[in-house]
């Protein structure tokens, strides 16, 4: 048992790897909590060891996983040891994990959840869900993360929260990512500021609306379901836009970086606006958009990002193409081609790309992931997606 503590809550509990295994009806769906993937972000475990414990096979109609993730992290209040367990999910990392005799902090918790993850998909149909819980350590709104895949989209909007998608372009081997890979519904919920209790009783509130929405429990045996609605959608400001990552300040090694003080996610900006120090130089704002994710906290890559609303034509309009298939027909253009007859990947040459605007790709649900010195790889969520999987379920 871990010892985990949470000063929103000035309190302790024990949890092991597994916080709750809950198994209903076998014909019922399958949903997977993450928590504590960070260490110092406990919001989530404390929910789930909350909500669950009220759970058991004769009141669910599928079958609940509530892990913990960090554990080792999540003893000390720390993000990570070694390296961050959130950016260490992909395919070359879980390779080598293979033909590895020793493993540092975060390789060991990776190998266990891996075990873990493929043991879970292995024994139940689905159709499942996976969901993954953070905070941030500025003051935010909560919102979900997504990769831009429809299943995705067209779930999410079930929730009275902003949604901010295209942020696989800017991080590697997020845990969610990988998981979206392998074609499941998979979505990241950021419940508020790391030790503040309204970002617990934002995950308490969302575990009981997936719940509902993924018809694991039915809406009229949870009379508080409209005060969960209520309160998620007061405490996001009615805000309820799908938003997409423009920028990115990666902190370089070595750098020296400190956000300003006052900062909030979801925050208006000016273009010009001074945001943060890079190694005693002002960085200023190059878009009239919203900050995103401020960083304050020492560990950590991602200063800040920078987002903009979509509009729901676009939304609209990508939609109906990725239902034609419409990126197909890319490959007729010359400098382009499939990346490997599995059609996961489009590779692009760069002296192509510059007659083809960025958002092009992105409506057709591809995300820039790799380049070399004469390519740019592209990679598609939407061609793995399970949508067979989830066209019987209500939200679909």
């Amino acid at each position: 048992m871990t010892k985990v503590y949470s000063p929103a809550m000035n309190k302790t509990i024990s949890v092991d790897r597994i916080i709750a295994q809950i198994e209903g009806k076998k014909n019922g769906p399958t949903i997977v909590f993450f928590a504590g993937i960070h260490g110092n972000e406990t919001a989530g475990v404390f929910a789930l060891e909350a909500v669950l414990k009220n759970f058991n096979s004769e009141n669910t109609n599928g079958n609940i996983y509530a892990i913990s993730g960090n554990l080792e992290a999540l003893k000390i209040n720390q993000r990570f040891l070694d390296k961050d367990l959130n950016r260490i999910w992909t395919k070359e990392q879980l390779q080598d994990l293979q033909y590895k005799n020793e493993f540092n902090s975060e390789e060991q918790e990776q190998k266990e959840l891996y075990g873990l993850l493929e043991t879970i998909i292995k024994t139940n149909s689905g159709p499942f869900y996976f969901i993954d819980f953070h905070t941030t350590s500025s003051k935010t709104l909560p919102f979900i993360t997504i990769n831009d895949a429809l299943i995705n989209r067209k779930f999410s909007k079930l929730f009275p929260v902003p949604i901010v998608l295209g942020i696989e372009e800017f991080l590697n081997g997020p845990l969610l990512s990988y998981i979206n890979e392998l074609g499941y519904v998979s979505l990241g919920f950021e419940s508020g500021q790391h030790d503040e209790q309204e970002a617990v009783e934002n995950c308490i509130s969302f575990i009981y609306l997936v719940l509902v929405y993924a018809k694991l429990i039915e809406k009229e045996k949870l009379p508080a379901f409209d005060q969960y609605y209520s309160e998620l959608q007061t405490n996001a400001k009615h805000l309820s836009d799908i938003f997409e990552v423009v920028y990115l300040h990666r902190i370089r090694r070595n750098e020296v970086f400190k956000m300003m003080n006052g900062f909030q996610s979801f925050e208006r900006v000016q273009k010009g606006t001074s945001i943060a120090f890079s190694n005693n130089e002002v960085i200023k704002s190059t878009y009239n958009a919203r900050l995103f994710m401020p960083l304050y906290q020492t560990k950590g890559e991602e200063g800040f990002f920078i987002i903009r609303p979509i509009k729901p034509f676009f939304l609209k309009l990508s939609a109906a193409l990725r239902h034609l298939r419409f990126d197909g027909l890319l490959v007729l253009f010359p400098g382009i081609s499939w990346e490997n007859k599995n059609k996961e990947a489009l590779k692009v040459n760069l002296r192509v790309t510059k007659f083809f605007a960025k958002s092009i790709f992105h409506l057709l649900g591809y995300r820039n992931k790799k380049v070399d010195t004469t390519h740019l790889l592209l990679y598609n969520r939407e061609r793995a997606s399970k949508v067979k999987s989830y066209k019987k379920e209500g939200w679909y």
